[in-house]
């Protein structure tokens, strides 16, 4: 195989199905080496019989590809340490890494048991620093040693993220803070040759086939809007060399629109001089707000 990826060697967090499983094909088929990781569990993060990454790292091999599984839980510092350890260990360097891992546990806040926000928290937030910690450890080694790498993040955010969405206060809460990881990432870690970038993607998987139960195939093309394999493209030009210059981006992914995601910026202001009455700021507020542009709706409203 050859393409845009061509020698590049990439991990995939979550990539037995759904997105991060499209993810890995198509950087297959672009050329990398790919290191797949999977825990296999279900839906709501508890353990299923039979791992998907050995079925994703078999279709890649039948293709011509190249790839190996890893199955240890990057939520954990020795598994995310293991990750970069397999890709080091199979094709001697890593060139890209793919946090996409994450599963659900909804409910509305007042029903939200603080086991199920802990455990969203734990595999989308920390599942998705501790893989980039012990990565960027390495290439800043190379860095160090003279041989600083064209490296590459996409971590995996959400519209939750960005907008908020109904019954999934911990899943918004842990995709709002991997946006505001990324922007920490891309300031502190461009100086090693590392890019940080992150998508919002929309896509049918077991995480959205109730949001997204209808085909959307469109009639006259054929085009499934829905269809994961769609925000893969995308990603795959962030994790290669073509992306040069890209970092502390976040793009919103969707059937065949890519949207760059424009976050907070400084809006309407007014400034006294001086301190306010609670009556004065209430009335400067009212009047801000009446200039400002008014919020997207949250998802589920």
């Amino acid at each position: 195989m050859t393409g845009i990826c061509e020698g590049r060697v990439v991990v995939v967090t979550g990539a037995g199905r759904g997105l991060g499983r499209a993810h890995a094909l198509a950087f297959a088929a672009a050329g990398a080496r790919v290191v797949v990781n999977d825990l296999g569990v279900g839906l709501d993060g508890t353990p299923e019989p039979d791992g998907p990454a050995a079925q994703v790292v078999a279709e890649i091999r039948a293709a011509g590809g190249e790839a190996v599984a890893h199955g240890a839980d990057i939520a954990t510092s020795e598994g995310a340490a293991s990750l970069v350890a397999t890709a080091l260990e199979a094709y001697g360097r890593l060139d890209t890494l793919v946090n996409n891992a994450g599963f659900l546990r909804d409910r509305m806040l007042v029903n939200l048991d603080e086991d199920d926000w802990d455990a969203v928290m734990r595999v989308h937030l920390k599942g998705h620093f501790l893989p980039l910690k012990h990565a960027a450890a390495h290439w800043r080694a190379e860095a160090k040693a003279g041989r600083t790498a064209t490296a590459r993040v996409i971590n995996t955010s959400s519209g939750a993220g960005l907008l908020g969405s109904l019954g999934q206060g911990n899943y918004s809460a842990a995709k709002a803070g991997i946006v505001g990881l990324t922007l920490v990432a891309a300031a502190e870690l461009a100086r090693y040759g590392i890019q940080v970038n992150a998508i919002a993607p929309a896509a049918r998987t077991r995480m959205t086939e109730r949001t997204f139960a209808e085909t959307m195939v469109a009639p006259d093309t054929g085009f499934d809007a829905m269809a994961p394999e769609n925000v893969s493209p995308l990603v795959v030009w962030l994790g290669s060399a073509a992306s040069e210059g890209v970092t502390g981006r976040v793009f919103e992914v969707e059937g065949g629109r890519i949207t760059v995601m424009e976050g907070w910026r400084a809006g309407p202001s007014a400034d006294k001089g001086a301190r306010w009455t609670p009556a004065e700021a209430g009335e400067a507020a009212r009047k801000l707000l009446d200039g400002a542009e008014t919020p997207g709706q949250i998802y589920g409203a």
